[in-house]
């Protein structure tokens, strides 16, 4: 297929070129020749990108388009979408990563010649990796009850991704499985939960080493519930194996994705790509934050078997800290999730990797397996989760959910996915503690010694970031204890400023010192304020509250009297430099100066300053300086995608501006934030110090008028073009007195952010000190 079939809208175009969109929309006006739409809609067209890079390298505008770049709109202009083109690229990049050899042997010659020898290639890879893989015509596995409100597979899904029905009772029963077209490709080794019942041995493959799986007996007996056979059911594979014509399309793209696995390695590059997708669609998906996956895995502790039944981008599964023979178990109702995780761990570790596609609850992928961890961050607040079909399932060995309990059904399916003393890990919503329609579950669990603690997050640990999500760790009983505790945590505490995220280093080190010594022990210290270890006799009232806030003592008196005493010293310290930094009083009103003026896209093509835009990836340990910590003056404080892309990192001197919101803020590096990375909607400027001073360069940026002039506005939304923000030409000389009494007034304005949270910390902390007794009214 020729290149020029990927597509690139104009927000596309202004990243290639470095530039605005607003510049893309000059050049369509402006010059004849521009390349004329080929796609998508009036109000965002799409162009060849073949074409684009021409037109741009004729007009000087790009002199060579950089490989990562290339290969990213290459997938984002896919024709079938940017979700299948992401998939076939993984698959590629696991046949580099595995066998190299034999994609050197694949990729010469022709695309039709690739995408004619790569199905076989790939199912040399993909079967040992996987286990099991659905060849074409849709399903793989007979009898999967795909569907339900998680978006689990079903009829009428792409074919270009997984194929086509995930759900249904499709497969004949009592079939051999060479008769169905929809059977998986399984190895010897065999694929969990895929176990033949009644069914005759499917002829042998043409494969050496494969086979088709067997089908499965479908039939219910007489007066049997539905539900007890709802989960007994084979598995549909996360990955199907594409066809030569369905990679066609593709084959620039794969071999782009190749030439950038020579450059950064084949994990990092699916990384980069895959960390882009997410980045381009937040609102499709719900992320767990790298930081909470690893503190879930280290709760979890050393596991040879791991399953995540909501895989969703695989976070957890990554963070597992690998063994030898290690096997990972994932499963998610949305087709894409299943691949992209399977692909994903299968690039990161040398693990088995079981993957499957269907709603867990209804069709369990994997319902043999005893783990010895499960991790676990189940969608919230569903309410059709299967409670009409599910009444009769041998998983509620604790009671049955509510039908506005879904969060239960999860933590009793780990715990029957779990070996005698595995442990569980679930990521859950404050109101699963204390719902009163949970109560008698949560009773039961307590009583029979499987839930061992309930830890209360601090706030913007995880979406929805609004609120406190609890970690409940559970553990399948070995045998009924004779005197149950369970640990109640709360770090709250540690909760950040603003939109930054809370501590995790704090975080991390409390709730793991706790839950060790627990653990170890059977019991805690009390320490006041954070974790406590509690019989479970006295929460077995008739509420059954396990909030942790509920249970833990408040700090001692003085300890709070101690804190408060030192914010107080802290706050008449920051005052007291407050008033010494209050600006002198103003002169005498001037005609004010007719000084000539340029802007900062003048001064970047003149050479005096570079310009730099953030939020595209980066090392997984580098700091990120987002646009709220700009606004709020706090330190760098949040994570980019994960990738070996180069970020953008800062350095003393710098000056970065926040695109959106509509706020006048400008703020110079310095030393303390130096070499964070750059995040989204942020533009970095740094200026030549022989031209600019950049206190002088920020001041001027902050002016109202000034960005007022250069924003453009949205119904909802503010958006700043920095290039159009001015400055006047002035003396370097001039320019450092100006910069001198600038830097005097952002001194004095931290100085006021820094009292304001000061005594918002005192304020609060005497309400709370007076209310629980740690501080006197006298």
């Amino acid at each position: 297929m020729q290149d020029n079939a990927t597509e690139v809208t104009a927000a596309g175009i202004a990243r290639l070129a470095g530039v605005g969109r607003a510049a893309v929309s000059n050049w369509r006006r402006r010059h004849a020749d521009f390349p004329k739409p080929v796609g998508g809609t009036e109000t965002s067209p799409s162009f060849a990108l073949a074409e684009v890079e021409a037109w741009l390298r004729k007009q000087g505008k790009l002199a060579e388009v950089p490989l990562r770049e290339r290969v990213w709109q290459q997938l984002a202009g896919h024709p079938e979408g940017p979700v299948t083109a992401l998939i076939h690229a993984g698959c590629v990049l696991l046949l580099i990563h595995d066998r190299p050899t034999v994609w050197l042997e694949v990729g010469a010659g022709s695309d039709e010649r690739l995408a004619a020898m790569l199905p076989e290639a790939l199912e040399q890879v993909l079967v040992p990796r996987f286990g099991a893989v659905a060849r074409r015509g849709g399903r793989g596995g007979q009898g999967s009850r795909g569907g339900g409100s998680g978006g689990a597979a079903g009829p009428g899904r792409k074919s270009g991704v997984h194929g086509g029905s995930a759900g249904g009772a499709g497969s004949a029963v009592n079939t051999p499985a060479s008769v169905n077209a929809d059977a998986p490709v399984h190895r010897d080794s065999g694929a969990s939960g895929s176990a033949a019942v009644n069914t005759p041995s499917a002829a042998p493959s043409a494969t050496p080493g494969v086979h088709s799986a067997p089908a499965v007996n479908t039939a219910r007996s007489v007066n049997t519930p539905p539900s007890v056979h709802a989960v007994a059911v084979s598995a549909t594979p996360a990955l199907r194996l594409p066809t030569g014509p369905e990679l066609l399309p593709s084959t620039p793209l794969l071999r782009g994705a190749a030439e950038l696995a020579a450059e950064l390695g084949a994990r990092q590059t699916f990384e980069f790509l895959l960390g882009r997708h997410l980045d381009a669609n937040p609102r499709q998906y719900t992320l767990t934050p790298a930081e909470l996956a690893v503190l879930m895995a280290d709760l979890a502790g050393p596991a040879r078997t791991v399953l995540d039944p909501a895989c969703g981008t695989g976070a957890l599964l990554r963070a597992v800290t690998p063994r030898p023979d290690q096997e990972l178990y994932a499963q998610d109702s949305a087709p894409d999730l299943a691949a992209l995780t399977a692909l994903r761990l299968a690039l990161q570790t040398h693990a088995a990797v079981r993957g499957a596609v269907g709603d867990t609850l209804r069709a369990d992928a994997h319902p043999e397996l005893r783990a010895d961890a499960v991790l676990c961050h189940p969608p919230f607040n569903e309410r059709n989760w299967g409670h009409d079909e599910l009444a009769y399932d041998p998983r509620w060995e604790y009671g049955f959910p509510a039908r506005n309990e879904s969060e239960l059904a999860w933590v009793q399916h780990a715990l029957a996915r779990l070996k005698d003393g595995g442990t569980a890990v679930l990521l859950m919503p404050p109101a699963a503690a204390s719902r009163r329609s949970g109560r008698r579950i949560r009773a039961d669990l307590l009583r029979r010694g499987a839930l061992r603690a309930v830890i209360a997050l601090p706030v913007g640990a995880a979406p929805p970031y609004n609120i406190p999500l609890h970690l409940w760790v559970l553990r399948r009983p070995e045998r009924a204890p004779g005197q149950p505790r369970v640990l109640l945590a709360d770090v709250g505490q540690f909760a950040g400023e603003g939109r930054g995220g809370p501590d995790w280093q704090a975080v991390r080190d409390a709730v793991l010192d706790a839950w060790r010594v627990h653990d170890r022990t059977g019991s805690l210290d009390e320490r006041p304020g954070l974790a406590r270890s509690l019989p479970v006799i006295e929460l077995l009232d008739d509420e059954v509250d396990l909030a942790p806030a509920r249970h833990l003592p408040p700090p001692t008196a003085a300890e709070g009297a101690e804190q408060l005493t030192a914010v107080r010293e802290r706050l008449g310290e920051t005052l007291r430099l407050t008033a010494e930094l209050t600006p002198p009083p103003a002169d005498a009103a001037q005609p004010a100066p007719r000084w000539p003026l340029t802007t900062i896209g003048e001064l970047a093509r003149g050479g005096a300053l570079v310009m730099r835009t953030g939020g595209n990836g980066g090392h997984a340990r580098v700091p990120v300086l987002t646009d709220s910590d700009v606004l709020a003056g706090t330190a760098p404080s949040g994570t980019l995608p994960e990738s070996d892309e180069e970020a953008v990192l800062t350095e003393p001197g710098d000056v970065v501006v926040p695109v959106l919101g509509g706020g006048s803020v400008a703020r110079v590096i310095d030393d303390a934030t130096a070499g964070a990375a750059l995040g989204r909607s942020l533009v970095l400027l740094r200026p030549d110090p022989t031209a600019l001073d950049p206190w002088f360069l920020a001041g001027f940026l902050r002016g109202t008028a000034n960005n007022r002039q250069a924003s453009s506005y949205a119904s909802t939304a503010t958006r700043l073009d920095v290039r159009r923000l001015q400055l006047p030409r002035l003396p370097l000389d001039e320019q450092r007195r100006y910069g001198a009494r600038f830097r005097a007034l952002d001194e004095f304005e931290r100085a006021l952010r820094h009292a304001g949270r000061l005594g918002a910390q005192l304020v609060r902390g005497m309400y709370d000190g007076l209310t629980d007794g740690t501080v006197a009214p006298d």
